[in-house]
């Protein structure tokens, strides 16, 4: 396969180490950084991203576009690169990556439309890649996910789900509401038991009757603060998908809600669970102080 210029909005932790894999394997990054901020420019330069002037160079130097950002964000990317629009010799295949419902899925596709541009619906799983490991999957579905998934040759684990517009997206929404589904009900029962006086006894039932439940919130819960933010309009993605499939969407508001908590805990470094459960507690008490 010729290799590609792909362009990028935006080059924060998951999006610049996409263009590192990608770069590695001789792809040409381009990207605006008109407006972001000075650690998304460092990232930009240590993953070898070139800068181009404004959108519409990013429009028309692009073979594939990837719109990599919180989803709250992924409405206005679609439109800033739709109005973008310069005349091409082929479509610009442009490839939303972010986490939303399949029912946003479809209206981004309908933002992109006009633009005359090829969709295709992505949902990354897994940790932002690097290059020679297997721990990061993209999942695309649509009429043109095929040529997108040619990526693949490039380092990418791309897979194709049928379906059309939307079935990447199902996925994903599907499997985050289980896995950081989870980190929100054990935000709540770690921090719940220490301030019960359980703790210890809660943890020594869970190693002896679900021992991979506690490697996984021991793993994972530590290292959720700084990413609550982003995990929040997702979670309120996860429950339009689950709504539009006959569910309360009340479940998942409730779980944005408890991110929301997260997000506001102190900056810093929680080594472990009870550490973590103490932040929150922490910052409980001054929701609880400014509510009064």
């Amino acid at each position: 396969m010729i290799r590609p210029t792909v362009g990028l909005l935006a080059p924060g932790e998951m999006g610049h180490a996409v263009a590192a894999v990608l770069q590695h394997r001789g792809v040409r990054i381009i990207t605006n950084l008109a407006g972001r901020s000075e650690q998304t420019a460092a990232r930009a330069r240590k993953a070898q991203i070139e800068t181009v002037a404004d959108d519409a160079a990013l429009a028309r130097e692009s073979d594939i576009f990837l719109s990599i950002a919180p989803p709250g964000e992924a409405a206005s990317i679609a439109r800033r690169i739709a109005s973008a629009a310069v005349p091409r010799s082929k479509a610009l295949i442009y490839v939303d990556c972010n986490a939303v419902s399949p029912a946003t899925a479809r209206d981004l596709g309908a933002i992109i439309a006009p633009a005359g541009f090829a969709y295709v619906d992505a949902g990354i799983i897994g940790p932002p890649p690097r290059e020679g490991e297997s721990k990061t999957r993209i999942y695309a579905s649509g009429p043109e996910a095929a040529a997108f998934a040619r990526l693949g040759e490039f380092g990418l684990d791309i897979r194709l789900v049928e379906g059309g517009i939307g079935a990447a997206s199902a996925v994903k929404m599907c499997y985050a509401a289980l896995t950081k589904g989870l980190m929100a009900i054990a935000s709540q029962a770690f921090t719940a038991a220490r301030q019960l006086g359980v703790a210890d006894p809660l943890r020594a039932e869970l190693a002896a009757s679900r021992p991979w439940i506690l490697d996984e919130v021991d793993k994972g819960l530590p290292k959720v603060p700084p990413k609550a933010y982003r995990w929040i309009a997702e979670m309120e993605e996860i429950g339009k998908t689950f709504a539009a499939a006959g569910f309360s969407h009340d479940l998942f508001e409730a779980v944005a809600d408890v991110y929301r908590q997260v997000g506001e805990m102190e900056p810093g470094t929680y080594k472990d669970v009870d550490l973590y459960a103490a932040g929150l507690l922490a910052a409980l008490a001054r929701r609880s102080t400014a509510a009064d």
